[in-house]
Parts: structure tokens; C-alpha cells; sequence
């Protein structure tokens, strides 16, 4: 049930935010300038931030036992795999892919999308996800938040 509860969360929210919405734009508003050649670097802005989120929303589900849903949050505290080199790597993903949207054709809107884009997850995760998470998971999170960062991986 988790499974299908993600599933549905993510065509929902991601599909929706970081999908339709940039192609609707595309369609519908004109391009500034161009990247020339390097536009091409769109695809894997897209493939890496894409197989971020999906990887990292089935962990929330298999191990986490929940969804990336704040609604419905996993039980389990979510620290290997991706997680374990960076806290925030679905709001790595999402932000990947908003770039590759800039790459590909920038717009107005678009160039504008990565910057609200990420002040939005900056103040959720200040102000709900990790108080909300140091108070779910106490000493484990603390602990998790000291060795590994939040927003820009790291590789050990």
C-alpha cells in the first residue's frame, strides 16, 4: 500500500511541478537566448535528477516505510543510499531538473523556476522537515545531521 501511496504522490506532486508545468511553459512562452550546443547537457540534468527522486522515494517506501509525502512521512529514519550523501537529495533532484529545463529552453519562467524552486524547499526544510524530524527522531537525526550535509553531496 506504501508503494502504490508514493506512486501516486509522485505523479501528483513531481510529475505535475516538474513535468507539465516546464513543458506547458516551454510551449507557451518565448526563449531569451540559447546555450547553443550545451543545451544538449539538459538530458542528463534530467535523467540524474529524475533517478534521484524515484530512487529516493522508493527508499522512503521499502525502508522508510512512508512516502516523500509530509502527510504521510516514513516511520523509519532514511540514511543509506543517496541519503547517505547528501540529506535533501530528492530537493537535489527536483533542483536538476528545473536546470536542465533551463538548458533546454530559457525562458523568463523557467529561469525563474530553479530560483523559487529552491528557496521554497530551503524554507520547508528549515522551518518543518527538520524540526519535525529532530523531533520523530531525536538523538538518530542529530546524529545523522553532523555527518552529512544537507544540500551539496558528499563523497567519501
Amino acid at each position: 500500500m506504501t508503494i502504490l501511496k508514493t506512486g501516486i504522490f509522485f505523479v501528483l506532486v513531481p510529475v505535475i511541478c516538474l513535468a507539465a508545468v516546464p513543458i506547458w511553459l516551454i510551449l507557451t512562452t518565448p526563449v531569451l537566448f540559447s546555450f547553443w550546443i550545451f543545451r544538449w547537457l539538459a538530458f542528463p540534468c534530467w535523467l540524474v535528477g529524475w533517478m534521484f527522486m524515484i530512487l529516493c522515494s522508493w527508499q522512503f517506501a521499502t525502508r522508510g516505510e512512508g512516502t516523500p509525502n509530509p502527510l504521510d512521512p516514513p516511520r523509519q529514519l532514511v540514511v543509506d543510499g543517496l541519503y547517505g550523501y547528501v540529506r535533501n537529495p530528492i530537493y537535489f533532484g527536483a533542483t536538476a531538473v528545473l536546470l536542465g529545463y533551463v538548458l533546454w529552453h530559457p525562458a523568463l519562467p523557467i529561469l525563474l523556476m530553479p530560483l523559487i524552486g529552491t528557496m521554497a524547499w530551503v524554507l520547508f526544510v528549515h522551518l518543518y522537515e527538520e524540526p519535525h524530524l529532530r523531533k520523530t527522531f531525536g538523538a538518530a537525526y542529530e546524529q545523522y545531521c553532523s555527518s552529512v550535509p544537507r544540500w551539496i553531496p558528499r563523497f567519501r
